[in-house]
């Protein structure tokens, strides 16, 4: 992960961890059923942010290393997630953990793979992981056959910063083959049914959005926009945000 991606975040870790989309129990009820993940499991989950998705793995009582090289991020997710002993923050890229060789189970990686150097992030996995260790990649992906989210679509690219993360089809990449040997699919269901300001927030909180200390007319064009699309869509002040879960897992 270069300088550049690391910073993106940078500002937007408070609405980043209050109004970002989590993920379905079903995903984890599936890990943990299917896929080999233990009570006991030593788990890397790379580019950890606010601490989403590695809270939900130390609710299952495995041992979670949170990379993350992003300070904003990182310090609220040892704030929020400072009491569980099976918690450990580690300031570190995708590319170079600095955590020892073969003492992995599992990588995750939760809406952070694309931000990384697939060829380098991947030598890196085969590095630290155990012997038949997997990978899991994830997103949540928007559902892309609604028209609110086609319309909603459009008002973001308008007022991006960059189209870097921006990804019509969601961040997961189409092909996949030059990492994983082998892999699986699933996907789950994860509409979301949010207020106003869990809309706005959420749109706020992406990397190409733009901030207001920064590019204050943009910001304000865009909030605009958003209520304005929110106020055409919403039912007694709620919509519904259609998306799923995808979830690749595999070896390198």
């Amino acid at each position: 992960m270069n300088t550049k991606n690391e910073e993106r975040f940078t500002g937007k870790a408070d609405v980043y961890k209050k109004y970002r989309a989590s993920y379905p129990k079903e995903l984890f009820d599936y890990l943990y059923s299917e896929t080999g993940f233990r009570k006991d499991s030593i788990i890397a989950d790379i580019g950890s942010g606010t601490g989403i998705f590695s809270r939900l793995l130390l609710d299952r009582g495995s041992n979670v290393y949170c990379v993350e090289p992003n300070n904003d991020m990182r310090c609220l997710a040892e704030e929020d997630l400072k009491d569980y002993n099976n918690f450990v923050s580690v300031k570190a890229t995708a590319e170079n953990t600095g955590l020892h060789e073969s003492s992995i189970d599992f990588v995750t990686a939760a809406q952070a793979f694309h931000w990384f150097d697939r060829q380098i992030f991947k030598a890196e996995c085969q590095r630290i992981l155990k012997s038949g260790g997997k990978i899991i990649l994830v997103w949540n992906t928007r559902d892309y056959n609604a028209k609110f989210v086609k319309e909603d679509y459009v008002i973001r690219e308008r007022y991006c910063i960059d189209t870097k993360g921006l990804g019509k089809g969601g961040n997961a990449p189409s092909d996949l083959s030059d990492f994983f040997s082998q892999k699986t699919k699933e996907t789950f269901s994860n509409d979301m049914v949010i207020n106003r300001e869990a809309y706005i927030g959420m749109n706020l909180s992406r990397s190409y959005s733009p901030r207001e200390d920064k590019d204050p007319d943009k910001y304000h064009g865009l909030v605009k926009e958003l209520n304005a699309l929110f106020d055409a869509y919403n039912e007694d002040g709620i919509i519904r945000y259609p998306q799923f879960t995808e979830c690749y897992i595999g070896t390198v």
